[in-house]
């Protein structure tokens, strides 16, 4: 029970400091200083000075807890559906014309294929817009200078914890227009990818340290979504409305599941078998 109390004490403490922290990143310039106890935290949140911790001194800030992808990235994967679009008719409309030209390419009568995912390109978009909104880690993984350096003008001491947060540069309006609104067709054009080489737009890290399973990452989430639309389809509950708000944790989740009622579509009863 002991146990119990001090990891429940310590999710706590680290809720209420990534709320802390997105606080401090609307409020203060994109480099501050925070003292967490005997560690000195750095936040970032502008993309310039993530450039610099990320590319240009990647070798300093090179040191960096471990995260078990296994378990963060499927709570985000769950965000991937409908429960994004409720409020938003047009997107609706073409994620359901999406699906239709997935039926399309794919057929009633067989299942989807990694050959199929490169000619649904708004399926592609929808991903990358919600890793945008909602990424897996808003402050991505803390970063720690191996020996003092200089970021954004400011003097960081050996040791300190650095903080980039891809939650608040993502939705920065000085970078993309209407920077709140879950719009794909900005990403439809290609002009940002996963690979971290633009600091606007890296849910998945970026330099030395980005995230090794990007490549998995995507194929998996695009193939599970794609089969998910593909196979069923896809309603609420009668009288049940679907709940948006999400609730801050190590990785953002809605703060309710999601319950939908599946409608086998696929003409041959043996592929779902």
């Amino acid at each position: 029970m002991a146990l119990f109390y001090t990891l429940v004490g310590a999710f706590a403490i680290f809720w209420f400091t990534c709320a802390y922290l997105k606080f401090k990143a609307s409020t203060y310039s994109p480099v501050v200083k925070l003292q967490l106890g005997s560690k000195i935290g750095i936040l970032v949140t502008s993309t310039s000075v993530a450039r610099e911790v990320l590319r240009d001194q990647d070798i300093v800030f090179a040191n960096r807890d471990i995260v078990f992808a296994n378990r963060d990235v499927p709570n985000t994967a769950k965000m991937l559906s409908s429960a994004t679009l409720e409020k938003a008719y047009e997107l609706r409309r073409r994620v359901l014309v999406q699906t239709a030209k997935l039926v399309e390419v794919v057929g009633k009568d067989n299942l989807v294929k990694e050959s199929h995912i490169h000619k649904l390109p708004y399926l592609l978009a929808i991903m990358k817009e919600s890793l945008r909104l909602h990424p897996i880690l808003p402050l991505l993984v803390p970063h720690c200078s191996s020996e003092p350096c200089t970021v954004g003008g400011y003097a960081i001491p050996k040791g300190s914890r650095v903080f980039v947060n891809a939650w608040a540069i993502h939705r920065d309006p000085s970078i993309r227009k209407n920077s709140l609104e879950f719009n794909p067709s900005r990403f439809l054009n290609g002009q940002w990818d996963f690979n971290g080489s633009d600091f606007s737009y890296f849910p998945f890290g970026s330099g030395r340290r980005i995230c090794a399973g990007i490549a998995m990452a995507e194929r998996m989430v695009l193939y599970s979504v794609a089969t998910l639309l593909h196979s069923f389809d896809w309603k609420v509950p009668e009288g049940k409305k679907l709940d948006l708000s999400e609730k801050f944790g190590i990785v953002l989740k809605l703060e309710n599941p999601l319950v939908a009622i599946p409608t086998p579509r696929l003409s041959d009863p043996s592929l779902y078998e």
